[in-house]
């Protein structure tokens, strides 16, 4: 199954209702890897080392830093933009069907919006 982070934003109740649907589900978030504050080229950075797609809500800037890493030929393991506001429900169940359904490596270079 695919390996997912959540950056520091990401909402607590989407990750608890994604680990509750999906308990083999490895899902780390940014925080519980030190990485509280850190800015967001750092972020994907620690994603990239560690296999893991990021899931955000972040449209303004976390988008085009991950975008700047695919122009420069670095890793970029693949994002989830998830509109903030979409229902707690909704989110999950669209994350469920996406963790589910993805490879690990499928999402290499991407972006993928969830709204």
């Amino acid at each position: 199954m695919l390996r997912l982070a959540a950056d520091e934003d990401f909402d607590g109740d989407i990750v608890r209702g994604l680990r509750r649907r999906l308990p083999g589900l490895d899902l780390a978030r940014v925080q519980d890897a030190g990485l509280s504050g850190a800015p967001d080229p750092d972020v994907l950075e620690w994603a990239a080392r560690q296999g893991r797609v990021l899931l955000t809500h972040d449209f303004d800037t976390l988008i085009g830093e991950a975008w700047t890493r695919v122009r420069t030929g670095l890793a970029m393991p693949g994002v989830v933009a998830v509109r903030q506001g979409m229902g707690t429900g909704r989110a999950i169940h669209e994350l469920e069907l996406f963790a589910a359904a993805s490879t690990e490596g499928e999402w290499e270079g991407q972006v993928l919006f969830v709204s």
